[in-house]
């Protein structure tokens, strides 16, 4: 067991509505495997030193944050999209700790180059970077130097807590939250779509369909509370990312969908097929598919159900937060096996 300081995301205010955080469960993860657990979140606390503006609170936080690890003296440092945490803050820390390791995870696409900015800042600083992409995408990261991972996306069923591959009538059969339907434009089957555009295409499929999307056709954006209520509302739920040709990645939306029994319905090219059989997920490759998929489950309920539950059981197996929490952990102190965590991507 070890001392863990998380520093990221944390639901310690107003501006922090998201209940289902990848730093929430992993969190929840390092506690329920034994160890003990430091949370700080770095926007909120230089917010906070800053009278509401974090930029004007970043020294502050800088400062906070090495007294802190020099009071609690943690052995694995996590960092999640803690930008606000400099990287000679970090290196200080680790002068003073030198028995410390660093990891940092992030969950946002890297075809994105801010993003990578962002990675590659405090690739020199912490032992490991683990990220939600897989493949090529990944390899490019990899440096002398500079330990690079796969992390999935995790379910957490404290969280994730509905079970509508149980539920045969429920009100919506196609669920798609969305924070702008037009900005960025979705890559869907090699076509850049509005979502509400693609959501009336789905419509004119399919007639009848009924759809639950909170952010797009006038509707307000759902959170914390409200966003798991709307979950469980709906027999599938689409995910669409910015894009699917990045080898396993998602947004954080797949574990959501699945922890709470909905049927995902995924682009194949996402590569997700080589995780989860056709009777677990719903894989479609163009959108003559997808329509059909549609039609299949919305006419039999009971084969929904029985594919969205297999579906279910087995991202828990694999992705739980107990086990990708665990993965972080080892990959941190050691070397990690397939046998224990089967998926490809291993640090490296």
């Amino acid at each position: 067991m070890v001392r863990i300081v998380h520093i990221g995301y944390a639901p310690v205010s107003l501006k922090s509505l998201n209940q289902h955080a990848t730093g929430i469960k992993l969190s929840n993860g390092f506690i329920r495997n034994g160890h003990q657990l430091f949370t700080l979140s770095d926007r909120d606390i230089a917010r906070g030193f800053g009278l509401g503006h974090r930029r004007l609170g970043r020294h502050r936080l800088n400062r906070m944050v090495r007294e802190f690890c020099r009071a609690h003296k943690p052995e694995l440092m996590v960092l999640g999209h803690a930008d606000m945490l400099d990287p000679a803050t970090i290196a200080a820390i680790r002068d003073e700790l030198p028995g410390m390791r660093a990891v940092q995870w992030n969950v946002d696409p890297l075809f994105e180059p801010d993003n990578i900015r962002r990675i590659e800042s405090k690739m020199d600083v912490v032992d490991l970077t683990l990220v939600t992409t897989a493949g090529p995408s990944l390899e490019k990261l990899r440096r002398p130097g500079a330990r690079v991972g796969f992390m999935p996306n995790p379910v957490d069923l404290s969280i994730e807590r509905a079970r509508m591959d149980e539920s045969e009538t429920p009100p919506f059969d196609l669920f798609y939250a969305c924070g702008h339907p037009d900005r960025p434009r979705r890559i869907i089957c090699g076509q850049p779509w509005n979502m509400e555009e693609f959501i009336k295409d789905i419509a004119a499929r399919q007639p009848g369909i009924r759809t639950r999307t909170p952010g797009l056709f006038g509707q307000p954006r759902v959170t914390a509370a409200a966003y798991q209520e709307a979950l469980a509302t709906a027999s599938m739920g689409l995910n669409i990312s910015r894009r699917a040709d990045d080898f396993l990645y998602s947004s954080d939306r797949l574990a959501q969908l699945t922890g709470n029994g909905l049927l995902a319905i995924i682009e194949r090219a996402t590569g997700y097929n080589t995780l989860f059989g056709d009777d677990e997920m719903g894989f479609f490759s163009n959108l003559e598919e997808l329509a059909e998929l549609l039609a299949r489950y919305r006419a039999d309920p009971r084969a929904r159900m029985r594919s969205a539950g297999a579906g279910r059981r087995h991202y828990v197996e694999l992705f739980n937060e107990r086990r990708v929490a665990a993965y972080l952990v080892d990959a941190a102190f050691g070397d990690t096996h397939a046998t224990t965590y089967p998926w490809p991507g291993h640090p490296a």
